[in-house]
């Protein structure tokens, strides 16, 4: 009975053993390579599976995530025969665990091999500046021809980046020396379009200015002109009401003498050379007059020749000679000019 119950013990331990170790949960984004007397037989995916204990193996883990691959630089030549280092990334991921298995040895180091011979390929049939200014076009090429040579081993590749370029140390101070260049001439012609753009910009403003003021030049001779056509026609006017109200009045031949002899206290001031009289007056004392002439006595004045003073017009605050144009001026001294008139008639 000991021995029965120990045989028995030891086989639900050995059933649990088999169970416990056949027993496999495949995790999310892997899958499991199963085999069969050493030949395939099936592919698990996530979730829980059971093998046949002796039997079948799983040969294969493979994880179904995206793949960064940063291979290490590596030296290339261009087309005009320039040496650089290239240093790519590749993107790749498994779509099919059975052929990345059964496809090739060691996948990843087939795809770092097979992209350095696709670079240089690449590489070797363009020059120095369009490999510097194309790496869009050189991963799309080489993106393309990956992913077809990779088919065959399950992997996809999903990109392909160039992640840096480095040429020779003399290439590349023939290359700052070119840029230095570069940056001079278009500040040479910026500056050259700035002073351009400034010399147009002031020969427009002068021509505008000028323009202004020869406009205004013109404004003030025509304000001159209507000014004093119109304070002629307000003198002749003025005139003519005066005589309309001298007829209308019926003056006497009494005030008109008398007017004539306050008229002649203006003209008497000694400065005129001929005295003009009344008839009246003239007939009487001619006489006189010539014997006075003839025996040079009686009270003999000296003509004063000189120009009879005439008050200046009063300055107009408002009119500033430096900030005013010609015309203005003329303008100005013109209405000076009939003010004073109208105050001395």
């Amino acid at each position: 009975m000991e021995i029965m119950l120990i045989v028995g013990v030891l086989a639900v331990l050995i059933i649990f053993w088999l169970l416990v170790t056949n027993i496999r949960i495949v995790p999310q984004a892997e899958a499991f390579v199963l085999e069969r007397l050493g030949k395939y037989k099936a592919t698990w995916e996530a979730g829980l599976h059971l093998k046949v204990p002796f039997i079948e193996k799983v040969t294969k883990r493979v994880s179904l995530k995206e793949q960064v691959l940063d291979f290490p630089p590596q030296p290339v030549i261009t087309k005009d025969n320039v040496i650089i280092q290239l240093d790519s990334v590749v993107f790749c991921r498994v779509f099919e665990p059975k052929l990345f298995t059964y496809g090739v040895s060691n996948p990843m180091q087939g795809l770092q091999n097979l992209a350095a011979t696709t670079l240089r390929n690449i590489i070797g049939d363009m020059e120095l500046d369009q490999t510097l200014t194309s790496r869009d076009q050189i991963n799309q090429k080489m993106q393309a021809i990956l992913d077809e040579a990779t088919d065959a081993w399950g992997l996809k590749v999903t990109r392909v980046e160039i992640k840096n370029i480095q040429p020779p140390a003399e290439i590349e101070e023939v290359m700052s020396k070119q840029m230095r260049a570069e940056r001079e001439r278009r500040q040479t012609v910026l500056e050259a379009q700035a002073h351009q753009e400034a010399v147009v910009a002031r020969a427009e403003g002068d021509k505008k200015a000028k323009i202004l003021a020869a406009e205004a030049e013109r404004d003030a001779q025509i304000a001159l002109a209507e000014g004093r056509a119109r304070s002629i026609e307000l003198v002749y006017e003025a005139e003519a009401k005066g005589l309309e109200r001298l007829r209308d009045a019926n003056v006497s031949d009494a005030v008109l003498k008398l007017k004539g002899i306050e008229a002649l206290k203006d003209i008497s001031d000694g400065r005129a050379t001929k005295i003009y009289m009344p008839s009246d007056i003239a007939s009487s004392i001619s006489a006189l007059g010539v014997a006075g002439e003839a025996l040079g006595i009686g009270d003999h004045t000296p003509v004063d020749k000189s120009p009879k003073p005439v008050a200046d017009p009063a300055k107009d605050d408002c009119c500033d000679d430096e900030e005013m144009g010609k015309g203005g001026r003329e303008a100005a001294q013109t209405n000076a000019r009939i003010n004073a008139d109208v105050h001395r008639s």
